[in-house]
């Protein structure tokens, strides 16, 4: 959906520099609430969003939506499951890392919980972002409703496509209108906070770097 240069653009900036630009570029909020955590190990996650959401049921039901977008999304999606931040349950595992790795998706970003920590980090590179790690399943507690709707995750809107950009700082959402206008002033502000932060050790004074850049 993205062209490489766009993802790799992004990979070589912060979500801080990102979280920024789409406070100014958007007039919205991008950054996913902070409980929404790296779970496995400290890979950054870049890529279009495809969505699934979650309720309640009380039959036992696969999750069907899921298990399909993962065989079905493009190569180097994010799955992002919402579910009312219920933190009691894990909406992603082992098996659906397996399946996730091998379709070549970016990574998963859960506003529900993840399990099997210990197995992915074992066998897998895949990154996985959630509320919470909880060893329930959602069989006969949560069922999948939907994929690729608008959702809400980590208390932010997410539609498909949307780009997701997450570091160990959190997740952001760009909205795909504003990818390209995002990712020029996220640059401009990372190379600007170097200088800044060169003027700063050369000085040895934060005030001139703030005088200088208005940066803080």
């Amino acid at each position: 959906m993205y062209a490489k240069a766009i993802i790799d653009g992004f990979k070589k900036v912060s979500t801080a520099s990102v979280s920024d630009a789409v406070d100014k570029i958007a007039k919205t909020r991008g950054f996913m609430d902070p409980a929404i955590k790296p779970r496995i190990n400290e890979k950054k996650i870049v890529g279009p969003a495809v969505t699934i959401l979650e309720g309640p049921t009380t039959e036992a039901l696969p999750p069907k939506h899921a298990l399909d977008a993962i065989d079905e999304s493009p190569e180097g999606s994010v799955i992002v499951i919402a579910i009312n931040a219920e933190t009691h349950v894990a909406v992603w595992g082992g098996l659906m890392t397996a399946g996730a790795e091998v379709n070549g998706h970016a990574g998963a970003i859960l506003d529900g919980g993840v399990r099997d920590v210990a197995e992915i980090r074992r066998d897998s590179g895949f990154q996985v972002f959630a509320r919470s790690v909880c060893p329930s399943t959602t069989v006969g507690r949560f069922k999948t409703l939907a994929s690729n709707v608008p959702v809400t995750c980590g208390g932010v809107n997410v539609n498909p496509g949307d780009l997701i950009v997450a570091d160990l700082d959190g997740v952001v959402v760009v909205p795909k209108e504003h990818v390209d206008a995002v990712l020029k002033m996220a640059t401009e502000i990372e190379v600007r906070e170097a200088e800044q932060a060169r003027l700063i050790r050369e000085t040895k004074s934060l005030r001139e770097g703030l005088a200088k850049y208005g940066r803080i």
